[in-house]
């Protein structure tokens, strides 16, 4: 019995090994960027326009307004998945997101960027281009999204990759008082400057050309 106690044992650790370096792999992957060639890959402005329908929607027990029909490309710069703060049963994952300057790999190179608590830092010790271009050309947005399969691709989404998100800007409302506005600016900054997306659409790939 003893023999048998001690094969069991030692085959446990080597699966709860075998499942610590899986999940080590994953994780790498899941963070590792994806390198881009210079040059502005999304120099498209976000288009914003009024709501279709001022109709609201219930999802997961929040009350969804819409604010705005939202279409944009642009580069992914940072991406953070959330799983415990009050925001997480909407939204699983903030993407950090630039167009314009900010989709240009050899702007990029200048900049750390990172992302916590729901907010996005940038920093440079040398401005490759004023700072009032980083604000209107780059955000941090908070994704809601509509199904399940455009959850799983931004989910899966890598920093570097390029992602056409369409959908719409919104207000959510919780039963228990909490609310999330989404801005309605590319040139705010600062508490309540992100955007909510409710995303519809996803679509992620490597380069412009397959987008």
């Amino acid at each position: 019995m003893d023999a048998w106690l001690e094969r069991w044992r030692e085959r446990r650790a080597g699966l709860v090994m075998a499942g610590l370096v899986l999940v080590a792999a994953f994780l790498w992957w899941d963070q590792r960027a994806v390198s881009q060639p210079a040059g502005a890959l999304a120099p498209e402005e976000p288009v914003q326009e009024p709501p279709e329908s001022t109709a609201t929607w219930t999802f997961k027990n929040h009350t969804i307004t819409p604010l705005a029909a939202f279409d944009i490309h642009a580069r992914i710069l940072g991406k953070e998945r959330y799983r415990f703060d009050r925001a997480a049963e909407l939204s699983p994952v903030d993407l950090a997101l630039g167009w314009g300057p900010m989709s240009d790999s050899r702007i990029l190179e200048a900049f750390t960027i990172d992302q916590r608590d729901r907010w996005y830092f940038w920093r440079s010790a040398r401005m490759p281009v004023p700072e009032t271009q980083v604000v209107s050309h780059s955000a941090n947005m908070h994704m809601i999204p509509a199904n399940g399969g455009v959850a799983r691709r931004l989910k899966a989404a890598r920093v570097g990759q390029l992602v056409h998100l369409k959908g719409q800007l919104v207000r959510a409302d919780g039963k228990d008082g909490w609310h999330w506005v989404s801005s309605l600016s590319r040139t705010d900054t600062g508490d309540g400057s992100c955007e909510v997306i409710w995303v519809e659409s996803a679509q992620v790939a490597d380069r412009s050309q397959d987008m």
